[in-house]
């Protein structure tokens, strides 16, 4: 199976280009924002299509997953800046050979227990027969979104793909996963790269299909020492961001920016922006956005890092989180540059919509170019 590779001809013309002139860099004229989770279960409309649709049906299929990534757009319409493909980074073990349930969190019921297990799974991932519902799904939200906003893309991470699938889940330890890194170093690192060539074709895929910007989910790295991050999570992080390159440049593509999400790693920060390897570095709330730029030295574009938790606060504590951002990430500017607005993690499901919509017409406010 092959996917014809599409461009913006095949689309109507984009109307907002916000985010991609920020993702390279570039001064704005208010800062893009987008919400990481903006299509899921705080909204009414998710919740009355899941009642009849399990979980990776939703993602599966590429109608539902087209329709559940539209519903914000539709209801934040002049608000948010980008539509992200509903889908799940956990379709990457699935490609892989693992079972994945959601009942209700991921469960992998036949984990990796331990290196000879990595017989199980194939030496190659063809990700246009096991992953081609995906790239469905991106070309059918494409057409939907009628160049509103653009759309994202998206895989997990190496070390975060790499923990569900020895962990068999969610964890608090990572007991399993890091045992791994310090009784099989060398069986760690094959897993690790085997699972980064399967996320940059997943990119690739989803480019090729129609996304126009993508980003890699590392949620569980700020797990790791800052030895073990450069040891084992960096490399593959590496490898993919290569590949993703190469790929693409090879098809005759530019390659649309690239989000990096190392969530907790905020240590490595510096190290990351030097890599030359991702055009955005998505923050978490657990630095300034002062601190964030001094390390970064203006190399990459940053994006976040509100509290995603400011939203119960009221709109009084809503409207100071957005404007000590704003403040952070702008200074003595007169509008922002390089800075995608986004929390510092993503939407929880007991948010209310109209808090997230006094959310982002704050950001709008706050964020605006002065005269």
């Amino acid at each position: 199976m092959s996917f014809p590779v599409k461009t913006d001809a095949d689309f109507a013309p984009l109307k907002n280009d916000l985010i991609l002139r920020a993702a390279r860099g570039e001064e704005t004229e208010r800062a893009p924002a987008w919400i990481m989770r903006q299509a899921g279960r705080y909204l009414p409309e998710y919740m009355e299509l899941s009642k009849s649709h399990t979980f990776f049906e939703r993602c599966q299929n590429p109608s539902l997953s087209a329709e559940l990534t539209l519903q914000p757009v539709r209801r934040y319409s002049g608000l948010l800046d980008a539509a992200i493909i509903f889908c799940d980074i956990l379709v990457v073990p699935q490609a892989m050979g693992l079972v994945v349930e959601m009942i209700p969190g991921p469960f992998l019921p036949e984990p990796m227990n331990s290196p000879l297990d990595l017989a199980r799974l194939p030496k190659t991932v063809d990700v246009d027969e096991k992953l081609g519902y995906v790239f469905k799904a991106i070309t059918l939200a494409r057409e939907q979104l009628k160049g509103e906003v653009p759309l994202v893309g998206f895989c997990g991470a190496p070390f975060t793909l790499f923990s569900y699938m020895i962990e068999g889940g969610g964890t608090k330890t990572f007991q399993k996963s890091k045992e791994w890194l310090y009784k099989y170093p060398k069986e760690s690192t094959e897993l690790l790269d085997r699972i980064a060539v399967v996320c940059a074709d997943l990119l690739v895929g989803q480019v090729k299909a129609g996304a126009q910007i993508v980003q890699v989910f590392d949620s569980w790295v700020g797990e790791l020492t800052p030895y073990h991050f450069i040891t084992f999570a960096l490399p593959p992080l590496l490898k993919i961001s290569s590949l993703y390159r190469s790929k693409l440049t090879a098809l005759g593509l530019i390659p649309p920016p690239i989000i990096l999400f190392a969530k907790g790693a905020n240590s490595s920060l510096e190290i990351l922006s030097k890599t030359n390897a991702f055009d955005v570095l998505a923050l978490d709330w657990c630095i300034t956005p002062e601190e964030a730029k001094a390390v970064t030295g203006g190399r990459v574009a940053l994006q976040g890092n509100a509290d995603p938790l400011c939203l119960f606060g009221g709109k009084d504590a809503i409207e100071a989180e957005v404007r000590r951002v704003c403040a952070g990430f702008i200074g003595e500017s007169k509008g922002p540059k390089g800075w995608i607005s986004n929390l510092g993690h993503g939407l929880t499901p007991a948010a209310l919509p109209v808090d997230v919509k006094f959310y982002l017409e704050c950001v709008k406010k706050y964020s605006a170019r002065r005269a």
